[in-house]
């Protein structure tokens, strides 16, 4: 009996600006023919759920997203053995993705001849594990690149100054339990009350430590060290309960890898 032809490659595209998620689109059929494009997002949130839904070969995501990072979208797609390739339009986030072990980066906006050089090295690296070889740790090296990546300092938010009724309430970072995204505004709760605020929760994540704060739905920001547990309900839906806090929380599927071990 002859052997088994491999399965086609499958290719996750995430990019926040149209022009160039189309260009990228339109290039990756050109350079790679047999590639078939099973999702094309523009935001973070869409492409985890697609990358859960799919679980692509490989993926091409631009490393700055709103909602979630092209890391969060990466580490999804290496859990499901998957590759990745950031895109950027920032010099010194292309080498460090580069020097962190991504398969390759692409500085925006593409160049064809750059597209076929990354096409060529995915392909390579594709039938190096279709022989068996094996890769770089590619979840420890993106941990070592957000690590590099991260708000630092002055960068991190310490206080929260939240709308309470007729008043204004301070939270230090260190007291709030959770972020919820609710229509025009998004409320914090904390131990001892909760107010609201204007900041996009997209914004809020940008100033928030990852290793304190985890994006557990669309909507919603928890901080890790005051979850309990995680559990599925008889429909299948995921939910967390919180120490010391009555109200449950939902969890979206594209975001249940974060609980592994747990």
């Amino acid at each position: 009996m002859s052997a088994r032809s491999p399965q086609p490659a499958t290719a996750l595209i995430a990019e926040d600006e149209a022009p160039q998620r189309r260009a990228l689109h339109e290039q990756l059929l050109q350079a790679w023919p047999g590639l078939e494009i099973v999702a094309v997002c523009e935001d973070g949130v869409s492409a985890l759920e697609a990358a859960t839904t799919h679980r692509p070969t490989v993926a091409f995501l631009d490393i700055r997203m709103p909602g979630v990072s092209g890391l969060d979208v990466a580490r999804a797609v290496v859990e499901q053995g998957g590759l990745v390739v950031f895109t950027t339009a920032y010099d010194d986030y292309a080498v460090r993705a580069f020097d962190a072990g991504a398969v390759d980066y692409l500085l925006k906006p593409v160049q064809p001849a750059r597209l076929e050089q990354a096409v060529a090295r995915l392909r390579e690296r594709l039938q190096e594990r279709r022989a068996g070889a094996d890769g770089p740790d590619l979840h420890a090296l993106i941990d070592g690149l957000e690590s590099r990546l991260r708000p630092q300092g002055e960068r991190l938010i310490r206080w929260i100054s939240a709308s309470a009724g007729d008043s204004v309430r301070m939270f230090g970072i260190d007291e709030v339990l959770f972020f919820q995204a609710q229509e025009k505004y998004v409320r914090v709760v904390a131990g001892s009350g909760e107010g609201v605020i204007r900041t996009p929760l997209k914004d809020l994540l940008a100033g928030l430590d990852p290793d304190a704060f985890w994006q557990v739905h669309r909507g919603t920001v928890v901080r890790v060290q005051a979850i309990d547990r995680v559990s599925k309900n008889e429909l299948g839906r995921h939910s967390l309960s919180l120490k010391g806090h009555a109200e449950r929380l939902p969890v979206s599927g594209a975001f249940l890898h974060r609980f592994r071990g747990m």
